[in-house]
């Protein structure tokens, strides 16, 4: 017999997507309610093909966000998987244990929740074992691995934990703990969650971090999924389900040689078209290569700006959240040497380096940055390499668009 199971975590559900594309009329009812969308895609997809239970490994709300009517949707997507004889397997991450939410409501009997203390389920009648070990409180600095009961004999088991491993790039260190570690306690599959992009960490045994099933923001980039266990005759497959109603994508636009409106406009609109076959997306796009018309378009930044708008919504359900130009022009001499946009240019590049323009900038960015909120601002602006790095592009762009600028007088 075959036995499916969905394996998802770090849901965040009702957590807003941080897009201007929330301002688009087209996009808005979509972007509000896309984490909700993602979990309707995984109960419809447990329903229709037979899978027999749903492991959620974490995360499942998103912090501190109060709202009874998560609570009653969440409920009745529980019930759907209920009704359908389908079990639902639930471990409390970091964000869960935060929440006043993931503590007060009551489940449907479908639903397992695990507490603090780990324990394990069986499968109906299946010899299929399910551990999991839920977080206490919001900060877990000590590794989860000895609050799990040995692997049935005889079985195929699987365990379920909210863990940062070794550590990952944007993630806090939540319960860390290491593959070697994971590989020799004995399980078939540890089905992880917490990093919110998917990794396989090893196939034997199967140690999977599915990812979050919704982006919220271009740092959660690309399609996302859900990761599907089959189970036959004793061994695991694992393979990938869509999940995402719309992604978040970086697209590069390679402009080499071309030049004139015409001509440019219908490569973007070519361009975008292919990106919209791909499904609904928030898109940063970067307009790159060697092109005579590369200080038109810094000229007239905001004429391709409202162009490409334009072109994305004819294009499909998509939105330009931010395009950058990074064109550079074929270098032209005059016969007898001389580059006066060159020299002007360079000119302006050894002034933004003098010490007291340099702090002049620094500080008017410090001004800036401090307006915004913390968690934004540290976003943006990490560490101080960032902020130097920031400062530095700030500079080049704006020494190009002032010569683009001075190029395009009186054309």
């Amino acid at each position: 017999m075959t036995i499916r199971i969905l394996h998802t975590a770090d849901l965040h559900l009702d957590s807003p997507l941080r897009s201007l594309a929330m301002k688009d009329p087209r996009l808005e009812a979509q972007i509000r309610t896309a984490s909700r969308s993602a979990l309707e895609t995984m109960v419809r997809y447990c329903i229709d093909e037979d899978v027999q239970a749903l492991l959620i490994a974490g995360d499942l709300y998103d912090g501190q966000e109060r709202s009874a009517k998560t609570a009653a949707y969440l409920a009745t997507q529980m019930d759907r998987l209920g009704d359908a004889g389908i079990r639902v397997f639930y471990i409390k991450g970091n964000h869960d244990a935060e929440n006043p939410i993931s503590g007060e409501i009551a489940l449907p009997d479908n639903v397992h929740v695990f507490d603090g203390r780990g324990g394990k389920v069986q499968l109906g009648d299946e010899e299929i074992y399910i551990h999991g070990v839920s977080f206490r409180d919001k900060h877990a600095p000590d590794s989860l691995l000895p609050k799990y009961s040995s692997p049935q004999p005889s079985a195929i088991n699987i365990a379920m934990m909210h863990t940062s491993l070794g550590g990952a790039s944007g993630h806090d260190r939540y319960a860390p703990c290491s593959v070697a570690e994971l590989t020799a306690s004995g399980f078939d599959y540890w089905a992880l969650g917490h990093v919110h992009k998917r990794q396989v960490h090893s196939q034997s045994p199967w140690i999977v971090m599915p990812g979050m099933p919704q982006g919220r923001d271009i740092g959660e980039a690309g399609p996302k999924s859900a990761t599907l266990l089959t189970i036959s005759d004793g061994s695991i497959k694992v393979s990938e389900i869509s999940t995402s109603v719309i992604e978040f994508r970086e697209v590069i636009c390679v402009l080499d040689g071309l030049e004139g409106n015409d001509t440019i406009r219908a490569h973007l609109r070519e361009a975008l078209r292919a990106e919209a076959e791909a499904g609904s997306a928030i898109l940063r796009l970067r307009l790159c290569g060697e092109t005579p018309y590369a200080w038109h378009m810094r000229r007239d930044a905001d004429y391709w700006a409202a162009t490409l708008g334009s072109l994305a919504q004819e294009a499909g359900d998509l939105w330009i959240e931010k395009f950058t130009i990074d064109l550079i022009e074929p270098t032209v001499v005059s016969p007898d040497g001389v580059n006066a946009l060159r020299d002007v240019q360079q000119l302006m590049a050894d002034i933004s380096q003098e010490e007291g323009f340099a702090a002049d900038a620094q500080a008017e960015m410090e001004q800036i940055l401090s307006l915004l909120p913390t968690d934004r601002r540290r976003e943006l602006v990490p560490d101080v390499a960032a902020q130097d790095a920031l400062l530095a592009r700030l500079k080049e762009e704006s020494i190009l668009s002032m010569a683009a600028q001075m190029r395009g007088q009186g054309t």
